[in-house]
């Protein structure tokens, strides 16, 4: 028994995860290597390797001649029959090959072709390892800065947390524990390329999955994200038990849950809302905390009206348009958020017309068309309200709301 090269094989199995099977035909493939390196020729040449004891033989089938004009592939008649006693001309006989005949180039390159192979096989362990961590979350140790980009140590493999996929309030040292949204894994010619990313919208459903079981059993679905990463999240949530409350779950016992997804986000505020099918209903939701007195939406248009109280206006827009940016992202409306004076004033609008028939607009799924030509709010687009931002109440975001629960 070999045993010298069982160890080294459960060695390599064990730290490099790469089968015994795959070893074995390395070395294989580099004994005939050497064989061709030395004798010029390899092709009549056998390797038999018991993958039990690791004892090998190797061995080169030689044709009995009268007269050797190719040593590498023939053998005189009196050498055969020293081999095999009954040997005659035409027959095939097995000559075996000392390995400790081999020069020390054909040696040499015999060990690089193993080594080669090994590397070849612990990339493509590393890379099948990740690439089914695609679309995932991983936690990675901060390595080093590459230019304005982050390397990420993920255990057996590196990856490239880019300058764009960096929240840009976030300031990661050296030896910072981080998860990161693993966004794509390429097999390069130097192994696998990995690209994670801290700004990804998904990283937050990801972290509500780990953080929250019934997000995880399927019990409560997150069914909309909004993220400006490192400032506001807004998240609807609904659930397919109705003894299940998906807010109350999602934010947990004295805001538990969210807040320990606040922490792993450096203090990004997480609004989570009620998903609805009504669009009216699911726009108000989303403009929460501020209150809304009633919402016009237009499913085919995907617009929407929406007034609400004098007092509310500067919280329903937010700091910078903020709130009423992030509502629209999150239900796909284009909203054209007015207060109740506003409205008033408004060309050929009564607000009476609207109070009676609000609970009807919903029911009914109608919605009433209109022209919204200012304060309206989209995703890539805002039009300041100079007078409501000026207004805005800043401890109003500093909430984490959903139902009574927050930060």
């Amino acid at each position: 028994m070999n045993k010298e090269l069982m160890e080294a094989l459960t060695i390599l199995e064990k730290e490099k995860n790469i089968s015994r099977e795959t070893l074995f035909e390395a070395i294989e493939a580099s004994i005939l290597s050497a064989c061709k390196n030395h004798f010029g020729k390899a092709e009549n040449v056998k390797v038999e390797i018991d993958h039990e004891t690791c004892d090998y033989r190797v061995y080169a089938e030689k044709e009995v001649v009268k007269e050797v004009e190719d040593p590498a592939l023939q053998i005189s008649v009196a050498d055969a029959k020293a081999l095999k006693g009954k040997a005659k001309v035409g027959d095939i006989v097995q000559v075996d090959i000392e390995s400790k005949d081999f020069g020390r180039i054909a040696t040499q390159n015999a060990k690089n072709l193993i080594l080669q192979k090994i590397r070849e096989e612990e990339r493509s362990v590393i890379y099948n390892q990740f690439h089914d961590k695609e679309k995932s979350v991983v936690t990675g140790v901060v390595q080093r800065y590459a230019g304005r980009n982050l390397s990420i140590d993920l255990g057996k493999a590196d990856a490239l947390l880019t300058e764009n996929e960096q929240v840009k309030s976030e300031h990661l040292k050296p030896n910072d524990r981080v998860k990161v949204y693993v966004l794509e894994v390429k097999n390069g010619n130097k192994g696998a390329r990995i690209l994670v990313s801290r700004t990804h919208p998904e990283l937050v459903r990801h972290l509500f999955e780990e953080e929250v079981t019934e997000v995880r059993d399927g019990t409560v679905e997150i069914m909309a994200i909004a993220r400006e990463p490192g400032s506001r999240t807004k998240i609807a949530v609904w659930s397919n038990d109705p003894d299940v409350d998906p807010v109350g779950a999602c934010v947990g016992m004295n805001g538990s849950r969210v807040n320990a997804i606040v922490d792993e986000l450096n203090g990004e505020k997480i609004d989570i809302i009620n998903w609805d099918e009504n669009p009216g209903f699911l726009i108000e939701n989303a403009l929460s905390p501020a209150k809304v007195v009633f919402v016009i939406a237009d499913g085919d248009e995907k617009t929407a009206k929406v007034v609400v109280p004098d007092s509310q206006l500067s919280l329903a827009i937010g700091k910078e348009g903020q709130n009423a940016r992030l509502a629209a992202r999150l239900t796909g409306f284009k909203i054209d958020i007015k207060s109740e004076t506003q409205a008033k004033d408004s060309p050929g609008f009564r607000l009476e017309d609207y109070y009676d028939d609000e609970e009807e607009e919903y029911e009914d799924g109608e919605y009433e068309e209109g022209e919204y030509a200012e304060g309206e709010y989209e995703e890539g687009a805002y039009e300041e309200d100079a007078e409501a931002a000026d207004a805005y109440d800043d401890d109003a975001d500093d909430a984490v709301t959903g139902e009574d629960d927050g930060e």
